[in-house]
């Protein structure tokens, strides 16, 4: 890898160079043909090939059966917290969701505009955990979660065990480990974190559940719509289904799955190991929750995090401020994010709470 700045941003975030490079040759000249991704007809024989290989490659790394479709819509994960109400929450319904932090609680306040929403559980106010437990409703039309909290930095360690099928927001941590598709009707993820560009988002739906969906929206807001036309009824996010491919070769290229849960595993354990040792930074996330994506902590004084990240950005560290609504610091190590990166900055990490130079 060059010296490029290490982007600990929670999104958008680290690419592979690999695939950066290889982004490069495709904006001029796609696959041969003369004519760069950016500028190939969405219904050519070439962009054709790009949309095919993609997803055959997500299917393939993902392990997904032809059961479920492999979707891609122009718009972010919030799109989504709208649109999987408005498809499946119908009149005298109730959707159970699981708090976990801001991102679930948008999503629990776009369902409250289309209908009855049960929170079967929270981890309000301090969000340093996921539930301890769950109480559904009686007859959930689906069970929602967000599988990994950015700001907050928890993790569901398996999907919540749910008597309804299980609509998941994977944003930030789609394909860093093996999918565990049972039971989920419904899965979406900005690309921004872990697949590729802002502006596009992945899902991987259960065709039968897809089926039961509203009939009366508009054709877009419709997830059959995306599944009956192969995410073409209108022109898609061309440039972002090619990157997403690149990016799920680029993981089968480092062992799959499984090799990225642990390649993740390591570099998060070198971080925590820190924290847990240290008198002046202190973890957020309770162990048994702790996302392997986003590390969020704090240090003793608000002087001392200012110094840590005045030296970081001077160091080629960038990104490490915690949300603007909860502070500290947070460093996100999606997929891409290098191993080297991690051990930088414990090391700066340890100098600063020793103040040395």
């Amino acid at each position: 890898m060059s010296q490029r700045t290490l982007n600990f941003s929670s999104g958008p975030a680290t690419l592979p160079e690999e695939v950066l490079r290889n982004a490069q040759t495709a904006l001029l000249d796609l696959d041969g043909s003369g004519i760069g991704i950016l500028e190939h007809s969405h219904r050519g024989k070439e962009f054709g090939r790009v949309l095919e290989r993609t997803e055959a490659l997500i299917r393939e790394v993902g392990a997904i059966g032809d059961d479920y479709a492999v979707l891609f819509v122009t718009a972010g994960a919030t799109h989504h917290f709208a649109m999987v109400p408005q498809n499946f929450l119908g009149v005298g319904q109730t959707a159970d969701y699981c708090d976990t932090g801001v991102w679930s609680g948008k999503a629990i306040e776009e369902a409250r505009r289309v209908g009855a929403v049960h929170v079967a559980g929270t981890s309000a106010p301090a969000y340093a955990a996921t539930p301890r437990a769950l109480t559904f409703s009686p007859a959930p039309r689906y069970v929602h979660y967000t599988s990994n909290e950015t700001i907050y930095g928890t993790q569901w360690s398996a999907p919540p065990n749910a008597p309804a099928p299980l609509v998941c927001d994977a944003s930030s941590d789609i394909f860093s480990r093996p999918l565990a598709l049972a039971n989920h009707g419904l899965v979406y993820a900005g690309a921004q974190k872990n697949l590729g560009p802002s502006g596009i988002s992945l899902v991987i739906a259960k065709k039968d559940f897809i089926a039961t969906g509203a009939t009366d929206l508009p054709p877009l807001a419709q997830y059959r719509t995306y599944a009956a036309e192969a995410s073409m009824h209108n022109t898609p996010n061309t440039f972002g289904i090619y990157i997403i491919g690149e990016v799920v070769a680029w993981i089968r290229a480092q062992g799959g799955l499984a090799a990225m849960a642990e390649r993740n595993e390591r570099k998060a354990k070198v971080v925590y190991d820190f924290l847990d040792q240290s008198k002046a930074w202190r973890g957020h996330a309770e162990p048994a929750s702790r996302s392997r994506m986003n590390i969020t902590f704090r240090g003793t004084t608000k002087e001392l995090e200012a110094t840590m990240l005045e030296r970081a950005e001077a160091r080629g560290l960038s990104g490490l401020k915690g949300h603007r609504s909860v502070g500290g610091l947070r460093a996100s190590i999606y997929n891409a994010f290098p191993e080297e990166g991690v051990h930088r900055l414990v090391e700066l990490l340890d100098e600063v709470e020793h103040g040395r130079a």
